[in-house]
């Protein structure tokens, strides 16, 4: 755990060149970061270009800050630049340990005719399927070595985070959005998406709530080499509800199964949600324009390390990477 408060500047660009004239659009953006107790935003704005037609800000049903916008005007290609500041301090560390027995919470968490705890009430909706993570047997299966009779929660979760850090491989070209948990479990190849939404259908396999958190990971260029700009990406984790006993209160605790670690102050957090559908960075409909790959490039930047990398754009300066 890191022992320092860090600020970050973070650069977010998305680019589609349409190969014909898109007509209208509808977008939604998941891009601006949630305030958390550890995460204060200093500064942030979003480019668009074109100028959206309308544009409406608000908060999803998660919670998570989510703006909306429509193009009604015929158009070529679409570019979306977030640029942000913001602080992170660090975390508590969880006494892995002293977290109740897993079973008590997936018994706590089952209906039994009673009112819930609001807190239990609200990580219920973290139960079930979701539109990219099955809950099946084979997840259960899969997991049930990490949780004998009687272990810690959290110590039973991070041995399940270990397990899929151990015996998968990181694969980009293994996968695509739409892989299959199952078959992501079969091959044992991915990305931190498919190890996300593997893990959460896993706990909730075994009736545990567990929720995709998205965000951005700081990445470290190889030693003597410089930071460059695009170069990072967004990046995706775990959180699984901690109920509250023993006068604590309720907590969702998070875990980064590409990379076997609980995530501090080089996790910056966007958005929860049950799955990557949920809190997708971008989102949308578009009538013509063809099929179009969008290009993204994502650079995060510890200001109170090194700086910013030459011809990275500072926020509030008038020319944007959106008019290159």
């Amino acid at each position: 755990m890191s022992a320092t408060t860090v600020r970050y500047h973070v650069l977010h660009e998305t680019r589609y060149a349409y190969a014909s004239p898109a007509s209208l659009s509808r977008q939604q953006l998941h891009l601006s970061p949630r305030v958390l107790a550890w995460q204060q935003i200093e500064l942030q704005s979003i480019e668009i270009l074109p100028v959206p037609s309308w544009r409406r800000d608000g908060v999803d049903p998660f919670g998570n800050p989510v703006s909306w916008v429509a193009f009604d005007q015929a158009h070529a290609s679409l570019c979306i630049r977030s640029a942000l500041t913001l602080t992170l301090q660090p975390r508590q560390a969880p006494a892995l340990a002293a977290s109740p027995a897993w079973e008590s919470v997936r018994d706590r968490l089952a209906y039994r005719g009673l009112p819930p705890d609001a807190d239990d009430l609200e990580a219920c909706q973290f139960l079930f399927e979701s539109p990219h993570v099955r809950v099946k047997h084979e997840l259960a299966d899969f997991a049930a070595p990490c949780f004998p009779p009687g272990r810690p929660l959290l110590q039973a979760v991070a041995a399940l985070m270990e397990r899929i850090f151990s015996e998968f491989v990181f694969d980009p070209q293994a996968t695509t959005v739409s892989t299959p948990i199952l078959e992501v479990l079969e091959k044992k190849r991915g990305v931190c998406q498919d190890f996300a939404h593997l893990m959460i259908g896993c706990l909730r396999a075994l009736g545990l709530a567990a929720r995709y958190v998205s965000g951005y990971l700081l990445t470290r260029p190889p030693p003597g080499r410089p930071r460059l700009i695009g170069a990072d990406a967004s990046h995706a984790w775990v959180a699984v509800y901690l109920p509250a006993s023993d006068g604590a209160p309720a907590a969702w605790v998070e875990f980064d199964p590409t990379n076997n670690l609980l995530p501090d102050t080089e996790h910056i957090t966007l958005a929860f949600g049950r799955d990557f559908s949920d809190v997708s960075p971008l989102r949308g409909v578009v009538l013509g324009g063809g099929n179009p790959v969008p290009e993204v490039a994502v650079t995060v930047v510890p200001l109170d390390e090194e700086g910013l990398p030459a011809g990275l754009p500072q926020l509030g300066e008038g020319e944007g990477a959106c008019h290159g």
